[in-house]
């Protein structure tokens, strides 16, 4: 999944780089959103499993990812290009 999000990327950053437009994906990692029927917000069980493969000890928030993306819409950030930005806490480290 990883090589194809990058791979994926490569075209279009190619293209739009040329006219000095920037292409990067967020990659969240399990989010408390309505998403798969809100399990992730909704059991109990699922968001305590979660949160203990995260560095931070929770789940993701809207919130969370939202910062991200506003983040790359910062001025200075234009020499981020074709990047794969995961937004998970730290899961799994």
């Amino acid at each position: 999944m990883l090589a194809e999000s990058i791979s994926s990327l490569a075209p279009l950053v190619k293209e739009l780089g040329a006219r000095g437009i920037v292409v990067n994906t967020i990659a969240p990692c399990a989010i408390e959103t309505d998403f798969g029927g809100g399990v992730v917000r909704d059991d109990s069980k699922t968001n305590a499993h979660i949160a203990g493969a995260t560095a931070l000890g929770r789940v993701g928030l809207p919130d969370d990812v939202g910062g991200a993306v506003a983040a790359l819409l910062l001025e200075g950030t234009h020499w981020i290009n074709g990047q794969r930005i995961e937004v998970s806490g730290g899961m799994m480290l």
